[in-house]
């Protein structure tokens, strides 16, 4: 259950399509079928009902591979280009909510966190804790917009807010940890 709350919901959407089409198959051919056609299926139909039984099952687990992997989200790799010194980190803000990617562990260095505000109201992003130099806050993001912050940050946790008033208490914040 804990990996179809990750999925997607295009990804949730193409499996729950297949799932019904496969349940749908075994309730017909188990129940509906047998009362239309007492021997069903038959000496001439079980090579089709086996056939269609496992084309049907080789869907089912095609469609889990296909759409029970993600893609990486962007920023998630530490030195896209060679080097875990500079990233880019993206980070989503809406209401009340501040999405990072999955990072498993940020090593020491310069990070730009590209900050998109996909809620309704303003926002802005704010890094406390650690050792960060450089600029720890950005201006205010109007709804739609983006802002980058270009921080260095030193071995340490941090923590990534919202400071707009009442903005933090309801949620908007997220930890970080280097080193």
């Amino acid at each position: 259950m804990l990996l179809l709350a990750g999925l997607t919901t295009g990804h949730k959407i193409g499996l729950a399509i297949v799932a019904v089409v496969f349940i749908a198959f075994a309730l017909a051919s188990s129940f509906l079928a047998p009362r239309r056609w007492p021997d069903f299926p038959g000496k001439n139909g079980l090579s089709v009902f086996v056939i269609a039984s496992l084309v049907l099952f080789a869907g089912m687990l095609s469609a889990v591979i296909v759409f029970g992997s993600e893609a990486k989200e962007a920023g998630a790799e530490v030195g896209a280009h060679g080097s875990p010194a500079q990233q880019t980190i993206a980070v989503k803000e809406t209401e009340f909510k501040i999405q990072l990617p999955a990072v498993n562990e940020l090593k020491e260095g310069t990070y730009t966190f590209d900050v998109t505000n996909a809620g309704k109201i303003p926002h802005d992003l704010v890094i406390t804790g650690g050792k960060a130099t450089g600029p720890t806050r950005t201006a205010l993001i109007a709804p739609g917009d983006e802002a980058k912050l270009k921080v260095a940050l030193a071995v340490g946790n941090y923590t990534l807010y919202c400071s707009v008033a009442g903005h933090r208490a309801l949620g908007m914040v997220a930890k970080l940890s280097v080193g």
